[in-house]
């Protein structure tokens, strides 16, 4: 394929993702968001894995984040829905990673699939965490099935890690921050020791939204605690800590 045939087409925008990284997407449906950086970023102040797995990879940004901060990782993103396999391969051409990245094409719940993939040392996911009850679905299937659980939550993507992992791999997700425990509980079940848990607070004085968290394939211990991650102060601007994580993908932050 020509270089160029991996350009934004009608519809499509080119986004920066990281220093040197780009990345395509609708400018309607399932779009890069602040779940994927906090999670990617997460995932990469670790030690250096030598195999990821991004569980529902949806069009790669998670993926091509950690591509991009270890360049000899070996990679490989899931998922099921067939128009983000399609731009998740486009995206991983356009950042020449196709000789260490992967995307397959299955679904997460299908523990042959999982276990055809191997074991890895690193996997990601950002699973969907709107109740399809409890609000009203996006017109755009795509961006329907990444926002609401129509196809399972934090239960399968743990379970789906814990299948994955090699001994003393590690998972980083995130979940609602509603029920508070959901999350944790997940991990439990699904015999991963909860290392870290993180509330995301969207803006200063605001209830948590959002929470980080790291599992091990490894033998429980005590969570370390971590204080919230606060993304704006009550005045709307990103406060140090937002920025340090944005610009640590090496994107510069201009502060007004």
């Amino acid at each position: 394929m020509e270089r160029e045939d991996l350009g934004p087409g009608a519809g499509e925008q080119c986004i920066a993702l990281t220093r040197d990284y780009r990345l395509i997407q609708g400018l309607r449906g399932h779009r890069y968001s602040v779940d994927d950086m906090l999670v990617a970023h997460l995932a990469g102040r670790g030690g250096s894995p030598r195999r990821a797995l991004d569980l529902g990879c949806g069009i790669g940004s998670v993926l091509l984040i950690i591509a991009w901060r270890f360049p000899s990782l070996e990679l490989v993103g899931l998922e099921r829905l067939p128009e983000h396999v399609a731009l998740a391969r486009r995206n991983v051409r356009l950042n020449r990673c196709e000789g260490r990245a992967r995307i397959v094409a299955g679904d997460l719940r299908d523990d042959d699939v999982v276990s055809s993939l191997g074991s890895f040392d690193l996997v990601t996911g950002t699973p969907p965490y709107f109740d399809p009850a409890g609000g009203t679905l996006c017109e755009d299937p795509a961006r329907a099935a990444a926002h609401f659980e129509l196809a399972g939550g934090i239960e399968d993507y743990a379970a789906a890690a814990s299948r994955a992992l090699c001994p003393g791999g590690v998972f980083v997700t995130c979940a609602g921050a509603e029920p508070p425990r959901r999350a944790p509980a997940a991990l439990e079940r699904a015999g991963l020791s909860l290392l870290h848990e993180q509330s995301v607070v969207p803006r200063a004085g605001k209830a948590p939204f959002l929470t980080l968290l790291v599992g091990a394939k490894a033998e429980p211990t005590a969570p370390a605690p971590l204080p919230p991650l606060v993304l704006r102060d009550a005045d709307g601007r990103r406060t140090a800590a937002h920025v340090a994580i944005r610009e640590w993908t090496g994107i510069p932050v201009k502060i007004p």
